[in-house]
């Protein structure tokens, strides 16, 4: 049969240019930390192939699986006789309904428990200590990695501990029945023990990695799914995993079946590892070119630099990372100074940064902030680059009124309300604005409370610990007042001209630099008041600022447009994927 070879070598294209993406497929893979999404749909039609008798061709001398039933039949009864099994309960009759789609001559329709002996694991007690720390690896679902192998234990047990446990001998099929992982499988390659989230069968006569194959394949994982109880959190019983079919091809056929299987497997393998030596040398040579937009020496070298970007656009910029990656370089260029034209004209940033501090000091007199503590003058090892005519380099706490955290109400999560004012959180905060549909909401009497905590339009917020640490967005107008949690700090611009100028500085690869730099605390655990203020910001005259954002503006926009282009094609390939693996199985 050479179905699947067609298949693969007429749609090459499709198989390997459809989306790139984390893991989260079952099945076999090579252990990549991605996997390319026609690859993993190529991968599961091997195996749906396989156990559809698609795979290789039928032998009429093989002995039918009509006939290997019957010795399985008898070895069972052996077994029980000389008490090493229990004897089992009959299973249900398989009805003409049931059977989901028609097998080849000499393969039949039988209930997964069989084709063996089944049990669920257990937990020995945990408070006794003499159950735990011996030889046995103790296996959870985390064990069973999604390319179906058993990873370290975290646990082990002791001979006394594994007799309140569940025991997989070498050859044993070991699948998750519970949770998101549910249908997870793994062969046991030596002795481990197995807690209550997995369910094993030990195969009587069969071929244990053709049964495992069949029961990774699509067909057998949605039946899982549409047996199993609970929706947010599915689980399947023994009893109902057992009454699961599995379409059993003779013995020899399942041994030739397992051969191909493992051929094709690894041929999936060698394109998905050339995909990925393709997208890291894409990866590299985006970056590298990029690199030297940022790394040219004057303006000659950056002309040169960006025509040979230029030139070769539409071939750069045609993944995810390489679009997020030309939005950083945007950002880098823009407070560089190489994103648009200086003018001689522009009044500069020495008589901007002269008025701020007229402005604060007029703020100190009115009352409405306090006095704040002279900042060390910035050094010259300091200067991360060498400025343009008519910038400076500037403390972010010379032209801030306000950089402070805020803090959460009194009791917690209990404090929050049903309506009022919204507390902002780090997950509302992102780079392009506020995301609000989850804000959790205190009172107004909670919200006098913690007036230090009070944002107002033209603020910055920056997420300040945590997995989120740099995020930024500008509150906006409109919106009226709101607090901000302790994992947010508020950064207000004395003159609110400079605010978007501020806020897409914070958010270059120059001052996110900073942000992950220079945290503080044992663990690293985030950013001080202390540490924001002493930020060294590249500061444009103010009419440069207001040309700089309209320019970054501009091209995030296209940036954008660019990566949506991608989304549909993506999606169409990933459509086409999907479409040729049901045609070929129909």
């Amino acid at each position: 049969m050479n179905t699947i070879r067609t298949l693969v070598t007429e749609h090459l294209d499709i198989w390997t240019a459809a989306e790139t993406e984390k893991k989260s497929g079952r099945g076999r893979s090579s252990g990549n930390a991605t996997s390319v999404y026609g690859i993993k749909k190529l991968r599961e039609l091997i195996l749906e192939l396989a156990v559809r008798g698609k795979l290789v061709p039928q032998d009429a001398s093989d002995e039918p699986a009509s006939v290997l039933l019957e010795k399985i039949v008898n070895e069972k009864a052996r077994l029980i006789k000389e008490g090493k099994i229990k004897n089992q309960k009959s299973l249900p009759e398989i009805s003409d309904e049931a059977r989901m789609f028609e097998l080849p001559v000499g393969w039949k329709w039988i209930r997964l428990g069989s084709l063996g002996v089944s049990n669920t694991g257990k937990t020995p007690s945990t408070g006794n200590t003499k159950y735990f720390g011996g030889e046995i690896p103790f296996l959870g679902p985390g064990q069973i990695s999604l390319d179906g192998e058993l990873l370290d234990a975290d646990k082990t047990l002791t001979e006394e501990g594994s007799v309140y446990s569940s025991i997989a001998s070498p050859g044993d099929i070991l699948m998750v029945c519970i949770g998101g992982s549910i249908g997870k499988s793994a062969i046991a390659k030596s002795r481990v023990a197995f807690n209550q989230q997995i369910n094993c069968i030990s195969p009587l006569l069969i071929d244990s990695t053709f049964l495992n194959s069949a029961m990774s394949a699509p067909h057998f994982q949605t039946a899982i799914l549409e047996a199993a109880t609970g929706s947010a959190t599915p689980i399947i019983n023994r009893s109902k995993w057992e009454e699961l079919l599995i379409p059993l091809p003779p013995l020899d056929e399942q041994h030739r079946i397992v051969a191909k299987v493992d051929e094709l497997m690894a041929l999936c393998d060698q394109l998905e590892q050339q995909q990925t030596d393709s997208n890291t040398a894409h990866q590299t040579l985006v970056e590298i070119l990029l690199g030297t937009l940022t790394n040219s020496a004057d303006k000659n070298e950056f002309a040169t630099a960006w025509r040979r970007i230029a030139d070769h656009f539409d071939t750069l910029f045609t993944t995810r990372h390489s679009i997020d990656q030309l939005k950083q370089i945007i950002l880098q260029l823009a407070v560089m100074g190489k994103l648009v034209p200086q003018n001689s004209s522009d009044e500069p940033a020495s008589v901007l940064l002269k008025k701020i501090a007229e402005e604060k000091q007029r703020l100190v007199k009115d009352g409405e902030v306090k006095k704040q503590e002279p900042l060390p003058i910035i050094t010259d090892e300091e200067k991360g680059f060498e400025l343009l005519e008519g910038w400076e380099f500037v403390r972010l706490g010379e032209i801030t009124n306000k950089i402070g955290s805020g803090s959460t109400p009194r009791g917690g999560e209990r404090a929050y309300a049903k309506s009022g004012t919204p507390f902002l959180r780090s997950q509302n905060i992102w780079n392009h604005g506020l995301e609000i549909n989850d804000v959790a909401y205190i009172s107004d009497e909670t919200h006098k409370k913690m007036s230090n905590t009070v944002v107002i339009p033209n603020d910055i917020l920056l997420n300040i610990t945590g997995a989120s640490l740099g995020r930024c967005a500008v509150f906006p107008e409109g919106v009226g007042e709101a607090n901000v949690s302790q994992h947010v700090t508020i950064i207000r611009p004395t003159m609110s001209r400079t605010r978007d100028y501020l806020h897409y500085c914070i958010l270059s690869p120059y001052i996110q630099n900073f942000v992950w730099g220079r945290q503080v605390g044992m663990a690293r655990e985030g950013l001080s008041k202390k540490v924001l203020e002493l930020f060294e910001i590249p500061l444009p005259p103010l009419d440069e600022q207001h040309r700089i954002v309209a320019k970054v503006d501009e091209l995030m926009a296209l940036c954008d447009a660019l990566k949506a282009r991608l989304n549909q094609v993506q999606t169409i390939q990933i459509h086409l994927a999907d479409a040729i693996v049901e045609q070929a199985v129909a």
